[in-house]
This record gives C-alpha cells, structure tokens and sequence, in this order.
C-alpha cells in the first residue's frame, strides 16, 4: 500500500496572516515515518515564507503551477526553478481551474510536469471529467486521454496523479464511493498497462470536495492513495482531522 498524501490547494487564498495556519498545521502532524506525507501548495507570494516556517517539519511546501520553460519573456509566470528555490518540493499541474481558465492542454501539462522534474519538483497531475462527460458515460475515455497526454515523457517514479471531478469541486458534491473506486480502479490499471510494475507505486488522489465529514469514508477505497483537498486547506483543524484521518488507515 502506498503511503497516503494529504495535499492541500489553497488556490488564490492567503496573505501572511495566514501563515499562521502553516505553523499551526506543521505543529499538529505526525512525527511518525509511518504516517502520511502531508503538503500545502499555498500561492507563490507566500511559498517562500511558509516553507521556512515548515522547515524541519513533516510538512511539506508546494507550488500551484510552473511554466514549461526555465526562464524568459513570460510575464507573469513562475518557473519550477524559481518555486524550487523558493522552497517547494512539489507543484500542481493541469488543475482543472488551469485547463479550463487557462486553456492548458494535455501537452501543455506534460510539458510542465517534465520542467517540474527536471527542476526536482514532484508534480501533482491533476485529471477528471464535467458533469455532462459523466453524464453521458465518457468519463473513462476523458481520463484516459487526458492520461495518455498528459503523462507524455515521464517515468512512474517522477509525479503524482489526482482525480478530481470537475463537478464535484468547490460544489459540495462528492462523489460515490463507487464512482470514485471506478476511476481509481481504471487509472491504475492504465498505469500497470502503460509502466509495468512501477505503475502500482504512483499515488492517486482524490481531489473532489474531500472534507472532515467524509475522509474516513473515502480515503480507505482501494487506490485512493491520498487526497487533494481545496477549501478545507485553509483550516488548521480541517485539514489536520482529514490527515489523521488517513493516518488511523496506517495504525
């Protein structure tokens, strides 16, 4: 079983009186090595700052989106480099949020993930369907293209994956059990069928409306290695109970 990552996604959220809920969230983990990984992908004006004050912590300090190149003429971009340097250890790309507001395609999340590695980055690659690809049954044939595109040139070993179903963001909406154990079921056999063997040791998370109220049923669905949680990031206590939560599945 892999070990469970509880990642957060504070979006556009935070200012540096909110960096009181890095240090009270890096305070409440885990010391344990058999506990889960535990992450915050806060925005990049303050990624510099809350790595320091998780420093010498189990939390880990990620960034939201990188560009596919290093440096240049990009204004208004962020380098995995630049987030690199600034502390992070992991990075989110191809969030639904950047396709559809920002037109990222799967090349152009690939090509990000592969900066995000070459720069020593983990990347959190993010697919899932709309509510009208589920309702008329494409789910599956939308998350294996988006798969197949957007993990283009990478190696089992280097990312992450998270399902989230757009309709289930930010909605209140979450999905069944069943539902989720089916995507989760269906990327990890795309995953053994694309890499072999290192297919099983990718995490998938689940990034749906994941939320204190609903951890302890979601997080044990085989596959489920984990979640990527939005609002509930922003409170220490949401997010630690979710995270205690995964860590009573390793008890």
């Amino acid at each position: 079983m892999n070990r469970k990552l509880i990642a957060g996604n504070w979006k556009m959220n935070g200012l540096r009186v909110d960096l009181q809920t890095v240090r009270e969230i890096a305070a409440g983990l885990a010391a344990s090595t058999a506990a889960p990984e535990a992450l915050l992908c806060v925005p990049a004006t303050l990624l510099a700052e809350a790595a320091r004050q998780a420093s010498g912590t189990a939390l880990c300090i990620g960034g939201q989106t990188c560009h596919s190149q290093e440096k240049g003429a990009y204004t208004g971009d962020v380098s995995a480099p630049m987030l690199k340097e600034a502390g992070a250890g992991f990075v989110i790309t191809g969030h639904s949020e950047r396709r559809t507001g920002h037109g990222e395609t799967d090349e152009i999340v690939a090509a990000q993930a592969r900066a995000a590695v070459n720069a020593g980055l983990t990347p959190i690659i993010c697919v899932g369907e709309t509510l009208d690809e589920r309702t008329s049954g494409a789910t599956l044939k939308v998350i294996e293209g988006q798969l197949t595109g957007s993990l283009d040139g990478l190696e089992p070993n280097s990312f992450v994956l998270a399902y989230e179903p757009l309709w289930a963001i930010g909605t209140g909406k979450v999905a069944t059990p069943a539902q989720i154990a089916e995507v989760h079921a269906f990327i990890r056999q795309f995953l053994e069928q694309r890499f072999g063997k290192p297919g099983q040791t990718v995490k998938i998370l689940y990034g749906g409306s994941l939320n204190p109220g609903n951890a302890a049923e979601i997080l044990p669905i085989s596959n489920v290695d984990g979640g990527l949680i939005g609002g509930a990031s922003l409170k220490a206590g949401d997010f630690l109970a979710i995270y205690n939560a995964a860590a009573a599945l390793t008890v």
